[in-house]
């Protein structure tokens, strides 16, 4: 489950800046249409994962599932035995 693609939706929202690229040429390229890349880009609406697809693609980028880290346990739990 993907608690959070706001990092991943940023570096795609960076990278479509980066681009130099039009919003129309974009939006042709992709199939995604102008005014939903500009609600993107101004972070009043998200992507879906088909979407983030597309644009990664376009843009050259590279969307990468790994493994979710291990949660470090709380310092107050670290070294205790059964006290």
């Amino acid at each position: 489950m993907i608690t959070s693609m706001a990092p991943l939706l940023d570096d795609i929202r960076a990278a479509l800046k980066a681009s130099g690229q039009s919003r129309y040429a974009i939006a042709k390229a992709t199939s995604i249409s102008q005014a939903h890349l500009c609600q993107f880009v101004k972070g009043t609406k998200g992507l879906s994962v088909e979407a983030a697809e597309v644009l990664a693609e376009h843009l050259g980028l590279e969307l990468v599932a790994r493994p979710k880290r291990a949660k470090a346990k709380p310092r107050a739990q670290r070294g205790r035995k059964g006290r």
